[in-house]
């Protein structure tokens, strides 16, 4: 996840380059496209401009399901970034952490990818995080580097993920963008059915726009505070409408999973005490930890791609359905500026567009189990609590 970009980035205007009658017109634009927006979104219901959600229908959850095989040989394929920036998450490095420290999963393979920065921050990042953790005694494999960019040539990654393929059963942990997966699988119906599960972090239902402080905040835009995106798939649509035309097991954990936790200063002080790895993992997330608290007016962060990892590990902590997915133009969008409305979404049968360019039947999850904080928590920190209770006789669950 990131945030949308500038005003200036979206009105392709570099202002400080620019000469100063130049400069003035852009401001001036500027100022009627905030005006626009500020009526467009101020004429909506109270609920809708806090929450960004529009109204729509409910899905058939199952709670604590459906059931799922359980994962064993594990690929992860990562954008982690934690530590770059202010603006750079540190929930892939969280999600790695917690894979790595789990005996119940062999993780066969690691890969990089652009995504939360440019490849060679990402890159750099997984392999500093691996060295870590594997002081901390974990066992994980060499780190793979992959897509620098959408329909990038031949990688290390691409052929790695293959050759895990072609071993056996395998779960794909997809915390970036879909390019790596996308160019292993396509066109290679043989390695598909080795795919036990692909679990992304992307979609999202119609209507909704991703704004964290969720009308709880007092950050930015009277309380509105900013807006993210959906950006694994931003990054690369041409991968996602890849996957989905696949018909792949797939399981999305989206946004309104990530709501049900938020990770505070003291969750990272705590952190700051397991190992080398969660020291360093902690540091880089301070910066992310005040934009939230600066910003989106909240005191703790959503760990979006931890809650993959989480998944993966325990999906029976989680309340999700089996639904359609689907790409193209989110129309309850077409007529806010400055957001696209194409966009991987899920919902019934009956709330597809009509232009959806692909779609597949998969599991989207919208709930967690309340003790799951607890549980993650537990694992990161490497202390016990009730929450641990069940992890001595993980029963595995149905294909």
């Amino acid at each position: 996840m990131l945030i949308a970009g500038s005003l200036s980035g979206a009105l392709g205007f570099d202002f400080a380059m620019a000469p100063l009658g130049k400069t003035l017109k852009a401001i001036s634009m500027a100022a009627m496209v905030l005006a626009a927006l500020a009526v467009l979104l101020l004429a909506m219901p109270v609920s809708v401009w806090r929450t960004g959600r529009l109204p729509a229908p409910p899905l058939p959850i199952i709670k604590n399901g459906p059931d799922i095989a359980a994962a064993d040989r594990v690929w992860i394929d990562t954008d982690a970034a934690c530590g770059v920036g202010r603006r750079t998450d540190p929930d892939d490095c969280l999600a790695l952490m917690l894979l790595a420290r789990d005996p119940n999963i062999r993780i066969v393979g690691m890969s990089s990818v652009f995504g939360n920065a440019d490849l060679e921050d990402t890159d750099r990042t997984a392999r500093t995080l691996a060295g870590k953790l594997r002081r901390d005694g974990a066992r994980v494999p060499a780190v793979l580097p992959g897509a620098d960019a959408p329909a990038a040539a031949a990688t290390p990654a691409q052929a790695g993920l293959r050759e895990a393929l072609a071993g056996g059963p395998l779960t794909i942990v997809a915390l970036g963008p879909l390019t790596n997966v996308s160019a292993a699988l396509k066109g290679r119906p043989g390695l598909q059915q080795n795919v036990r599960r692909v679990v992304a972090v992307m979609g999202r239902r119609p209507g909704h726009i991703f704004h964290p402080s969720e009308g709880q905040g007092d950050g930015i835009l009277f309380g509105h505070g900013p807006v993210f995106r959906d950006l694994n798939f931003d990054m690369d649509r041409e991968a996602a409408l890849d996957l989905l035309a696949m018909q792949l097991p797939m399981s999305l954990i989206p946004y309104d999973v990530a709501r049900g936790i938020s990770l505070t200063e003291a969750d990272l002080d705590r952190l700051a005490r397991a190992g080398e790895t969660g020291p360093w993992i902690a540091s880089g997330a301070r910066e992310w930890l005040d934009f939230w608290r600066e910003d989106i007016g909240l005191d703790g962060f959503h760990p979006f791609d931890l809650l993959a990892a989480a998944y993966v590990l325990r999906p029976e902590r989680f309340d999700c359905a089996v639904a359609l997915a689907w790409i193209g133009r989110d129309h309850r969008l077409d007529n806010l500026p400055l957001v696209d409305p194409l966009a991987l979404q899920v919902g019934l049968r009956a709330e597809r567009s009509d232009d959806a360019m692909a779609e597949t039947d998969l599991i989207y999850c919208v709930g967690i189990d309340p003790a799951l904080r607890a549980w993650l928590m537990s694992k990161l920190a490497g202390t016990r609590t009730r929450a641990d209770g069940a992890d001595a006789e993980r029963t595995p669950r149905s294909p």
